[in-house]
C-alpha cells in the first residue's frame, strides 16, 4: 500500500527523463536572451575555421541523487545527436570511486574529448584531487585544451590559502594558478573560454573574484566567455568586458536541512536521504554552447524543466539577497545569444 502522504509523489518507475531530440528542442524555448560580446573580442572569434560546439553539464551530484545515471544518460543521448566537438562536466559530478566507475565511464566513453572540472563536493568522503585526476582521466587539476581552435582554460577553484576564508569549503584560485592563467592569456591568441566549478563573478563567487576579474578583464579581447557550475542558478553577468555564465545544476536546487521535505516516494528518500535537502528538477538540465565565427555570436541552447514537489519559493527559501526565485533560481537553462556590439 502506498502511504497516503506520498500517494501523489513521483515513484521511481514514473520518472522518464530520457529526452528525445524533439523534446530537447521544444523544451529549450524558455527565452532567447541577447547579451553583448565586446567588439574587441570578435577578432578572436573570427579566427575559428568553423562553428565550435561544446556540450556542458554541471553539478550532477550522482552521490546525492537516485537517478544520476538516467540524468547523465539523457545528456549522453542528446550529445550523440548534437555531436559537439567536446563535452564538459563542470564539477560536483561523482565521487572518484570504483563504485562510480560505470557513470564515469559513461561520460568518458561517450565522446572522444571528454573534459572534467573538479568541484568542491568531488573530494567529499575522503577523496582527493589526485583521485579525481586519476579516476576521471584528467591531465591535471587545472589545464588548457584546444578544441578546434577554441582555447579552454580550466581552473581549480578549490585552492586553500585564501586570506579571507570564512570557513566551509575552499573557494579560491591560488597564486600558482593565477600565474599560470596570466601566462596562458599572454601566450594564446584566443578565442578563450575560462572554466571553473566555482563562479569567478556573481553569486557565490570565489574569495579573490576581484583579482580574477581584473586578470580576465585585461584580456577581454581574447576571453569571450567564462563559465561555472556550483551555484545551481541560471545567470549571465558582464564584468570588465567579460561575460560570465552560471550553468545550472543537472539535478536540483539545494535548500538544506531547515527546509527538509519529501519530493519523491518514501522508498527513494530512505535510500537517498540527502535528496530531502533539495528541490529536484524533474528533467536533467544541460546545454550546448556554440561559438559562431561567421556572425560573432555565442549561442546557448538549454532546457526548461519543472520542480518535483515544492519549489524553494513555496518552502520559503530566500537563498541570497541578489537572487530571485523564478528568475535566477528556476529549473531551467535559458536559450541565449551573446552577440557582437555594433556601432
Amino acid at each position: 500500500m502506498v502511504d497516503a502522504v506520498t500517494a501523489d509523489l513521483p515513484q521511481p518507475s514514473q520518472l522518464d527523463i530520457s529526452l528525445s531530440r524533439r523534446t530537447f528542442l521544444n523544451t529549450a524555448t524558455v527565452a532567447s536572451l541577447t547579451l553583448a560580446l565586446p567588439r574587441m573580442s570578435t577578432a578572436a572569434v573570427r579566427t575559428l575555421d568553423k562553428p565550435v560546439q561544446i556540450g556542458v553539464i554541471a553539478d550532477l551530484h550522482h552521490d546525492v541523487m537516485h537517478d544520476g545515471n538516467d540524468r547523465l544518460g539523457a545528456f549522453v543521448k542528446e550529445m550523440s545527436v548534437s555531436k559537439p566537438d567536446a563535452i564538459l562536466q563542470l564539477g560536483d559530478f561523482a565521487y572518484p570511486s570504483s563504485k562510480n566507475s560505470d557513470i564515469i565511464n559513461m561520460f568518458n566513453q561517450s565522446h572522444t574529448r571528454p573534459m572534467h572540472v573538479i568541484g568542491n563536493h568531488d573530494t567529499d568522503a575522503g577523496f582527493t584531487k589526485d583521485n579525481c585526476i586519476d579516476m576521471w582521466g584528467m591531465p591535471g587539476r587545472y589545464y588548457a585544451q584546444n578544441i578546434e581552435g577554441l582555447q579552454l582554460l580550466v581552473l581549480d577553484g578549490n585552492d586553500g590559502g585564501s586570506p579571507t576564508h570564512k570557513g566551509g569549503y575552499a573557494s579560491y584560485i591560488g597564486k600558482e594558478q593565477v600565474k599560470w592563467l596570466k601566462q596562458q592569456l599572454g601566450a594564446l591568441d584566443g578565442p578563450i573560454i575560462v572554466v571553473c566549478h566555482q563562479p569567478l563573478a556573481g553569486a557565490f563567487a570565489i574569495d579573490n573574484a576581484d583579482e580574477l576579474q581584473s586578470v580576465l578583464g585585461d584580456a577581454a579581447g581574447k576571453v569571450i566567455l567564462a563559465i561555472n557550475g556550483h551555484s545551481h542558478i541560471d545567470e549571465v553577468i558582464r564584468v570588465k568586458g567579460v561575460t560570465y555564465m552560471h550553468v545550472n545544476s543537472a539535478s536540483y536546487q539545494w535548500v538544506g536541512g531547515t527546509y527538509q521535505h519529501e519530493s519523491y516516494c518514501k522508498e527513494v528518500h530512505k535510500q537517498h536521504p540527502w535528496i530531502s535537502h533539495t528541490c529536484p528538477y524533474r528533467d536533467p538540465l544541460f546545454a550546448t554552447l556554440t561559438v559562431e565565427p561567421e556572425n560573432f555570436t555565442i549561442r546557448v541552447e538549454g532546457i526548461r524543466s519543472s520542480w518535483v514537489g515544492k519549489s524553494p519559493a513555496e518552502l520559503g527559501v530566500d537563498k541570497d539577497p541578489g537572487l530571485t526565485n523564478g528568475e535566477e533560481i528556476a529549473p531551467r537553462i535559458r536559450d541565449r545569444e551573446i552577440m557582437r556590439v555594433s556601432k
